[in-house]
């Protein structure tokens, strides 16, 4: 079937549109801005270098080398961010043209890979949620099958979704009979009480506390289950450990077999636990998810794959409609890989103070990749083009062999040894085939490849948020979360696929850029360690490391860091941010630069020399009531010892004794200020988003504040920073 596609485009001043369109694309109006800010900005970076190269030429001093190192990043990174405002686009769908043009018969098949790896983080009835909202998407259910990996081998995690299949029987019919839009039990049960919904929720309370209660015994005992049937497929969990046990896949509910309480055939849901043994590299979510991709190939051959975080559920049902606005578009399928939706989360309090949202890699800058090549692949909410991850070249169709999932034998047979662990040897999975391997952040990587491969994305962020996701509520996860991103990022950077040469030659110059941006992320560690420390030491031994009030180069760094500045709060508050959440986005950039990022990159490079290996830890998704009331007032969480708070918490007292010893001459020494002005306005500025850090080393009492013999070390830390400066200087 032809399908008329048509895009909204700004010729000439105006927006032309035909009549037929099933999306439309708009070129952001600060384009021009963007542009002509850009060659201002260059031009003052240049003078600033120069500038630096010359003070460090006529007095060649290790102070001024680190200085003008840091300059330095600044500008490259400068450089790789403008190409996401070079061209940024928004979108717009209309699926209700779609439904009208291709009909709900014409819709390609969907197969749902949900991934979880460890039931004590990701609590299993969290997942459940999230399989639940996609079951009652508003899609055929003959043409939607839900896959569920358990990269934990959890017995409890299969018993949880034994009772979700039993559950979804009722959930279904009462979604689409109320036209719900929260689909997510708990998510809705949260917002919704009285009438019919009560009963509903007396029967999700009755399941969620089952599956709470084999997770607190750690076993599924007989008095949980329903039949013999159950019992007996439990009896094979015995003797299995979570890195030592054969395959296991489950077909909980066949479409073909199965109805809900109306009548309605159900969605495909089938639980798989690929093999795993000591001996065998499993690849970490890159293997579970190409496990799944093979699995579901064996099953139903779904031409769409949707991969959504196991926290993540689906907030509008009808986000299979809009991805396909682009995925049935025939102007683009012939090399669009995936249609990817932001990353929005639920349960953030007011100012966001962790920079939760991740507004700028998740909204802004994808945005302006997507009028490049295209965004990256988040890892969630994210609809792929089957073919794409087949490592050979396809009909740019979305027809595929479409199979109905079965629990036959044959089937079942070929499952198990597509999802064993030795499969893959010999074979290209992994490097030219499914998902990548060779980096902790597999999402990243994989969209990378693609994109030098020739394939493009598109962003598709629609008003009300297709997914909600979770967020870390304690600032060590969400440190060692952005570690672990660092970690991996840093892995492509220094790779033979690095974005710098391998991205702008196979890719394009712009979009090589752009991933470079993001995987040289580590290195925000220089400038932003740097200039918290070294201007602030220097001013307590009385070191002038900036121009004078008086001398014109003073106002060059002024407009540098004011335009700098500015414009980041200009893009945020467009994207419908507050100047309260801004200021926690930037604190959040200044901490994970002397925390995440300069840990990450020690990692990496220990692990380059062979010292140490890079992991893949789950970041739990279980919080104490007590952790999520700090939270939810504001108060920064820093109650565990950690040696991201050393760090942060030397920052915090060397800029608070800069800040002090500064106010202290300013007032009592003529010229001062004329001449230390910008040091000392940095040791405020830093000590001012320090705030919340020496509330928790000296005036908090509750479980958030920094343990003592952190706010010890780093007192020391500082002291001894000081001491070395000092005997340097002299």
């Amino acid at each position: 079937m032809h399908i008329s596609i048509s895009v909204w485009l700004r010729v000439g001043g105006e927006k032309k549109m035909t009549a037929k369109t099933f999306h439309a694309l708009r070129v952001s109006s600060f384009v021009a801005f963007n542009r002509a800010h850009a060659f201002l900005y260059a031009l003052a970076i240049l003078a600033l270098l120069r500038h630096r190269l010359a003070c460090l030429l006529s007095s060649p001093s290790l102070l001024l080398s680190a200085l003008f190192l840091a300059d330095l990043v600044l500008a490259v990174m400068w450089v790789a961010s403008q190409v996401f405002r070079w061209r940024p686009v928004s979108r717009q769908e209309f699926p209700d043209r779609l439904l009208r043009e291709v009909g709900s018969d014409g819709l390609p098949a969907l197969d749902v890979f949900i991934c979880t790896a460890d039931p004590h983080k990701e609590p299993p009835i969290s997942v459940v949620g999230t399989a639940l909202s996609a079951m009652s998407f508003d899609y055929p259910t003959d043409r939607l099958s839900i896959y569920v990996s358990d990269d934990g081998g959890s017995a409890v995690t299969l018993f949880a979704f034994m009772e979700a299949a039993r559950f979804a029987r009722y959930w279904l019919p009462f979604c689409k009979q109320n036209d719900l839009l929260e689909r997510s039990p708990d998510a809705y049960f949260r917002s919704n009480k009285g009438g019919d919904s009560e009963k509903m929720k007396m029967m999700y309370l009755t399941m969620k506390e089952k599956v709470e209660t084999a997770l607190e015994r750690g076993y599924v005992s007989n008095d949980l289950l329903s039949s013999g049937e159950d019992d007996e497929l439990f009896e094979r969990w015995k003797g299995f450990t979570r890195h030592d046990h054969p395959s296991v896949i489950q077909v909980l509910l066949e479409g073909s077999k199965d109805s809900d309480i109306t009548g309605n055939a159900l969605p495909n849901l089938i639980y798989v636990s690929r093999e795993k043994r000591p001996t065998s590299h499993h690849h970490f979510k890159a293997g579970a998810l190409n496990a799944l991709l093979r699995v579901s190939s064996a099953m139903s051959n779904a031409p769409v794959i949707l991969t959504l975080d196991c926290d993540t559920y689906c907030s509008d049902p009808r986000s299979p409609l809009r991805a396909l606005c682009y995925l049935l578009d025939p102007a683009l399928s012939s090399n669009l890989a995936f249609v990817q939706f932001p990353q929005r989360f639920y349960g953030i309090n007011k100012n966001d103070i962790y920079g939760g949202e991740i507004k700028r890699l998740y909204t802004i800058t994808a945005r302006g990749k997507d009028g490049i090549l295209g965004p990256s692949y988040f890892g969630s909410g994210c609809f792929i083009s089957r073919r794409c991850l087949q490592g050979i070249p396809s009909s740019p169709s979305l027809a595929q062999e479409v199979r109905v999932p079965s629990s036959s034998e044959s089937v079942l047979r070929k499952a198990h040894e597509v999802a064993g662990c030795t499969y893959e040897l010999r074979t290209k999975w992994g490097s030219v085939m499914g998902f990548r391997y060779g980096s902790l952040v597999e999402d990243y990587y994989t969209s990378f490849r693609l994109h030098c491969e020739g394939w493009r994305s598109v962003f598709c962020n629609p008003v009300r948020p297709a997914f909600l996701g979770d967020v870390p509520k304690s600032l060590n996860d969400v440190l060692g979360q952005c570690k672990r991103w660092c970690v991996g990022l840093l892995e492509v950077g220094f790779s033979r696929y690095s974005p710098l040469t391998f991205g702008t030659t196979n890719a394009s110059l712009l979009a090589g850029l752009g991933y470079a941006y993001d995987a040289f992320w580590g290195i925000w560690c220089i400038p932003v360690t740097t200039y918290g420390l070294l201007p602030q030491l220097a001013l307590i031994c009385q070191t002038a490391l900036f121009p004078k009030v008086s001398d014109p180069w003073f106002y060059l760094y002024v407009y540098l860091f004011t335009a700098a500045y500015g414009q980041d709060l200009v893009e945020f508050l467009a994207d419908d941010g507050t100047i309260g959440r801004w200021w926690s986005d930037q604190r959040m950039w200044m901490i994970k630069g002397v925390t995440a990022y300069l840990f990450g990159s020690i990692q990496f490079a220990l692990k380059k020399i062979g010292i140490s290996a890079a992991e893949f830890n789950v970041t739990s998704k279980v919080m104490e009531d007590e952790q999520c009331e700090r939270y939810e007032r504001g108060a920064f969480d820093l109650g565990v010892q950690s040696p991201f708070f050393v760090a942060l918490g030397t920052v915090a007292v060397v800029n608070l004794s800069s800040l002090v010893v500064g106010i202290a001459r300013a007032a009592t020494t003529e010229g001062f200020l004329h001449e230390q002005f910008a040091q000392l306005f940095l040791s405020g500025f830093v000590a001012a988003n320090c705030w919340p850090i020496y509330g928790a080393m000296f005036l908090r009492s509750d479980g958030g504040r920094m343990p003592r013999t952190i706010t010890v070390i780093s007192l020391t830390v500082a002291g001894l920073l000081l001491v070395g400066f000092l005997v340097f200087h002299v």
